[in-house]
């Protein structure tokens, strides 16, 4: 190929210059410029060495300083457009058996085309399994590189979970925003088809159009529910007006009532898993410390949904599955952060 990885190059539109980091196909690399790293087609970037051969030499000479000379024109490099944070998708190819263009993988980056510097952590599952955690801090109207997203794991139910905050604090805005994105399948081929038809270099899907502000929580005149005959708690009395909550569930199906008998296994997880959450957002409720979830061992899909749940809460401070005197490896324990 006419360039190599590391190979000093001139975008020949625009004359800034950079250098190759590599190939992507036959047709397109990717090159860095400014620290900047975007796809290019081979033919819209060239050697400099022609440029600075023929380029006029500067020679001294005496000038009138009393004459403003007019700084020559940089290359001024066009900013995004401010709408938002953005993952886009490269993809790229390679040769099947036949020596027909397939998609390998996704190059997946990161835009953050807003003006807010943002410090995100990203977890990545493929089904209920977590493959790689990431916190980084993007800088606004930057780009940055995430993974790799091989093209046969878009059937293994990706799943991108993201936790945005802000660098600098602002109290009129959320402490954090989260993010969930599940790339379908049948909408990236879908969208893979029209780059690949119209030779662009990639596309992207929309996370959030900007930085959510804080909820203004309205007031109510507690008056006027008293007068309609509703309770009302001092706050800090609440938890003690409310029924006891249990510190340990048991989710096996003959134990919950809500199972009706010729359930199939995908409804009956699907029972346990809302009874399960239930259970959890009363213990938020009432401040427990910590609490024990009997699921059982049998083909461990009950198990793996809960911890993928756990995993994805703030609130809870870790959590376990160990033999236990009573329960053996059947049960989990959870322990939440404590709000002080």
């Amino acid at each position: 190929m006419k360039f190599q990885e590391n190979d000093s190059i001139i975008v020949t539109a625009t004359g800034e210059r950079g250098k190759v980091i590599e190939w992507i196909d036959k047709k397109m690399l990717v090159i860095e410029v400014d620290r900047v790293q975007f796809p290019v087609y081979a033919d819209q970037i060239d050697f400099p060495y022609f440029q600075d051969f023929t380029a006029k030499k500067d020679h001294p000479r005496v000038v009138n300083t009393s004459v403003t000379i007019p700084n020559s024109e940089k290359n001024i490099k066009k900013l995004p457009n401010l709408d938002g944070v953005w993952l886009s998708f490269i993809p790229i190819l390679d040769r099947d058996v036949f020596d027909d263009d397939i998609i390998s993988h996704f190059r997946i980056y990161l835009l953050n085309h807003t003006e807010d510097d943002l410090i995100f952590e990203l977890s990545i599952f493929y089904g209920t399994t977590k493959e790689i955690d990431l916190k980084h801090t993007i800088n606004a109207l930057d780009e940055m590189y995430l993974f790799d997203l091989p093209f046969e794991h878009l059937n293994d139910q990706p799943k991108l979970d993201f936790d945005f905050s802000l660098s600098l604090s602002d109290l009129k805005r959320v402490e954090h925003y989260e993010v969930v994105y599940k790339p379908k399948p049948k909408q990236i081929f879908k969208m893979s088809e029209d780059v690949l038809k119209d030779q662009k270099a990639s596309f992207k899907v929309n996370l959030f159009d900007f930085y959510p502000a804080r909820v203004q929580k309205e007031r109510f005149d507690m008056a006027k529910l008293n007068a309609a005959g509703f309770k009302i708690y001092a706050a800090d009395k609440i938890r003690s007006n409310l029924p006891a909550q249990r510190t340990l569930i048991d989710l096996h199906a003959d134990k919950l009532s809500q199972v009706p008998r010729n359930a199939n296994p995908a409804e009956i997880l699907d029972i346990q898993m809302k009874v399960f959450e239930n259970f959890y957002e009363q213990a938020l409720v009432h401040q427990l410390e910590q609490i024990i979830v009997i699921h059982g061992i049998g083909t461990g899909r009950l198990k793996d949904e809960i911890h993928a749940f756990l995993r994805s809460k703030r609130e809870v401070k870790s959590f376990v599955n160990r033999l236990h005197p009573l329960y053996g490896f059947g049960a989990t324990e959870i322990w939440f952060n404590q709000i002080k």
